[in-house]
């Protein structure tokens, strides 16, 4: 065999055996199929896109203090494997396209840092990642699966058929709009992440989104009133960044069930 396609035939063949490493069991080579049974039973509790894109769009509508832009939505699983990756626009192109990438990093993080006792927020995070704090160098830790990010047909983004969904996606996002998903028996399953506006805004907007999914019983964490609502405080060391008067005092009221 000449040595240059032999070569690219041992590519090919190495690629399909890293996407069917991060793929789920029984999808067929079509993850983000509806009615797939291994995505089902590895999604099991999490919402499905119709749910989670529900449950976004009266998020969206709210007032969230930031600059009322459409959104995107991700849902991962335990595993940080990608269940549900849904838009709030009636078109694909409707809100930032880079922004569906960076919802799913914030799923994975939340996820990812967050225990059945202690819920860790993507806001939570900001300043010990900052340098010198006692986080530093966590953003480059779990890097983002670029074949799975940037794979599949743009016009398909949001939808069942997205690439994403079945895939991990890894990644690192230190900035408002990721938090770790809890039942009704406070049971950990998984990590939903908003992105689109401001990143105070996208804290808001997933917050509601969590409430309306009924995925919200959280246990302990850093934020206000022991939970990992996002913090304002100057020199606290889980504090982020104030975005906005309006979207920190919303962040307030939101917590208190408002």
């Amino acid at each position: 065999m000449n040595t240059k396609i032999r070569s690219s035939v041992i590519a090919l063949g190495l690629l399909f055996s890293v996407s069917a490493a991060y793929a789920v069991p029984g999808t067929s080579g079509n993850p983000g199929s509806s009615g797939n049974k291994g995505l089902a039973a590895a999604c099991a509790g999490l919402p499905t896109r119709t749910v989670l894109e529900t449950a976004l769009k009266a998020a969206r509508a709210e007032k969230n203090g930031g600059f009322d832009l459409d959104m995107w939505g991700t849902v991962v699983n335990r595993a940080g494997i990608v269940c549900a990756v849904a838009h709030t626009g009636t078109d694909v192109g409707d809100q930032w396209p880079g922004s569906r990438v960076i919802s799913a990093q914030k799923a994975n993080t939340a996820n990812a840092f967050s225990l059945p006792k202690l819920a860790l927020s993507t806001a939570n995070l900001f300043t010990a990642t900052q340098p010198g704090g006692s986080l530093f160098g966590l953003q480059a830790s779990n890097p983002v699966d670029t074949a799975a990010a940037y794979a599949g047909d743009f016009a398909q983004y949001g939808t069942n058929k997205d690439a994403l969904v079945g895939k991990k996606i890894g990644g690192i996002n230190v900035f408002g709009g990721g938090l770790a998903l809890y039942d009704a028996a406070g049971k950990l399953l998984g990590g939903l992440g908003v992105s689109g506006d401001s990143s105070c805004a996208d804290h808001n907007i997933a917050w509601r989104t969590r409430v309306n999914l009924a995925l919200d019983k959280t246990p302990g964490g850093v934020g206000p009133n022991n939970t990992d609502g996002i913090v304002y405080t100057v020199g606290n060391g889980w504090a982020h960044p104030v975005c906005s008067a309006d979207a920190q005092t919303i962040a307030v009221e939101i917590k208190a069930g408002k």
